[in-house]
């Protein structure tokens, strides 16, 4: 990618333009470009790359010197009987072209720093990673993309995947092939409905609905006295839609529970995934005129959006939700995204006051070199590498040799990382756990950008269904505690 001109500004392009690149579950294949640039070597499969962890371009000088690397969650652990002599190939999908490639870098850029990080202090079992790239793209082809990996690369787990509409396709051929696969963002949930409750090989991430569930807890906070009418504008498959319906019934919940008063829905927009032309549907709720406005898009339409409804004054005019824009900080401009309205970043917040050293680390070395701030993709990545890094190392302890695929995969259940966000960990049913990050824009920082200010932090414990439970009967079930969460899981 060209460097003529800001990376920041090469991104606003992105979103902003009019143009109808498609999101990564609809969007067609297209060659792919390195967002940066390893050591490849080129398989004779297009999109496909194939390197050991790159070595990172010496970056600009930060501001102070960057602390010594922080050690790995354990100690490396040595090499095992019966460990293999080659290197440990792990494929990795990942979006690198089109309107999604925003929401694609973060997680790209960061398995590559996780993987020069484990090389240098022992690899696994004494094996160096090497990692094996394909293209993230629409279902079908990114299907044939996993088999090939699979198949032809022989690659020993595949890590990455953002997209629901992708994950639903490819869980079963996961299944069918029997390698594990750690998803970064995709459920295998259909609307709020999970299609594959005990999968083996199979590792999603947490359920759809979480972000709209911490946004409906904190609209009863922030917003309660001020809202009598909503609308919602989500992508028209299974994640818009189970959002949309989750942030209807936690405020439902709240009502009855009298902590807001009720709502009414007075307009739902579904445009398609890919469209960044939103003239009609900004004209639609110009018309309903809702109170608050609710939007779970995580790309490049989330600017693309605010851009529009700033230009003919909705952004001052109604409250505004937007669950998971916080995934393209950097596009977020201040000056058509206002003060006061709630923004969600997924698992990690580059600005959180008890970042760790690692996360510390990660983001002094990530705006040194690519001149922008790390979003939430590159936690999923981190933890999805480290995940299957500890799985190894703890089946090889508990086997007295090198494990299996079987081995790795039981000792992945219930295991828990040291992430970029902080602790994370794995459920027994193959969901993550993690905590979100929400709060209330400000303006009142040092970047050009959006920030928020307070800063809510709720684990899934306490804002995701428990395992096996149905969404609705969980909802229905609460009692709002002291801080306004949910009672954890047990």
């Amino acid at each position: 990618m060209s460097i003529s001109m800001t990376r920041r500004r090469l991104l606003r392009l992105l979103a902003l333009g009019s143009g109808g690149a498609l999101l990564a579950a609809c969007a067609q294949p297209a060659p792919s470009t390195p967002t940066t640039a390893p050591a490849a070597k080129p398989t004779s499969s297009a999109g496909s790359e194939q390197a050991t962890a790159p070595k990172p371009a010496a970056p600009a000088a930060p501001a102070a010197s960057p602390a010594a690397a922080p050690a790995a969650t354990t100690a490396p652990a040595a090499a095992v009987k019966g460990t293999p002599s080659e290197p440990l190939k792990i494929g990795v999908l990942v979006i690198r072209s089109g309107a999604s490639a925003v929401a694609g870098q973060p997680g790209d850029r960061a398995i590559q720093w996780w993987a020069e990080r484990v090389n240098k202090q022992g690899g696994f079992l004494g094996r160096n990673v090497e990692l094996v790239f394909e293209e993230e793209t629409n279902p079908k082809d990114t299907v044939e993309r996993y088999r090939k990996l699979v198949l032809q690369d022989k690659v020993e787990a595949v890590l990455g995947g953002i997209s629901t509409g992708v994950e639903l396709a490819l869980a079963p051929v996961v299944e069918e092939l029997a390698v594990p696969h750690l998803s970064w963002d995709g459920t295998t949930q259909q609307g709020v409905e999970e299609t594959m409750p005990s999968p083996k090989w199979e590792f999603k991430s947490v359920d759809n609905e979480v972000e709209a569930i911490a946004a409906g807890l904190l609209t009863a906070k922030y917003f309660s006295k001020d809202v009598k009418t909503i609308g919602g504008i989500n992508n028209d498959y299974s994640y818009g839609h189970d959002t949309w319906e989750s942030y209807q019934a936690v405020l439902k919940r709240m009502a009855a529970l009298g902590k807001m008063d009720e709502v009414r829905p007075v307009v739902e927009l579904f445009p398609k995934l890919g469209e960044l032309d939103f003239a009609s549907h900004v004209a639609t709720i110009q018309q309903a005129k809702p109170d608050l406005l609710f939007c779970s898009f995580w790309n490049a339409d989330a600017p693309a959006l605010l851009k529009q409804l700033a230009a003919v004054g909705l952004t001052k005019s109604m409250k505004l939700v937007f669950t998971t824009a916080g995934g393209v900080l950097n596009t977020l401009s201040k000056e058509f995204t206002p003060e006061g309205m709630l923004l969600g970043y997924n698992t990690m917040y580059f600005g959180a006051p008890n970042a760790s050293p690692l996360l510390k680390q990660f983001d002094e070395e990530y705006r040194a070199k690519y001149n922008e701030f790390p979003a939430y993709g590159a936690d999923h990545a981190y933890f999805s590498g480290e995940a299957y890094r500890l799985g190894v190392e703890k089946a090889a302890k508990d086997a007295g040799q090198y494990p299996s695929k079987e081995q790795i995969v039981k000792a992945i259940e219930g295991i828990e990382v040291e992430s970029l966000s902080g602790k994370r960990s794995m459920r027994q049913d193959h969901i993550q756990m993690a905590t979100f990050f929400q709060g209330v824009t400000t303006h009142k920082n040092s970047y050009d950008f959006a920030t928020i200010d307070p800063i809510e932090a709720m684990p899934t414990s306490r804002i995701m269904k428990p395992a096996g439970s149905k969404l609705q009967d969980w909802i229905n079930s609460w009692k709002i505690e002291a801080d306004g969460l949910p009672p954890a899981s047990a």
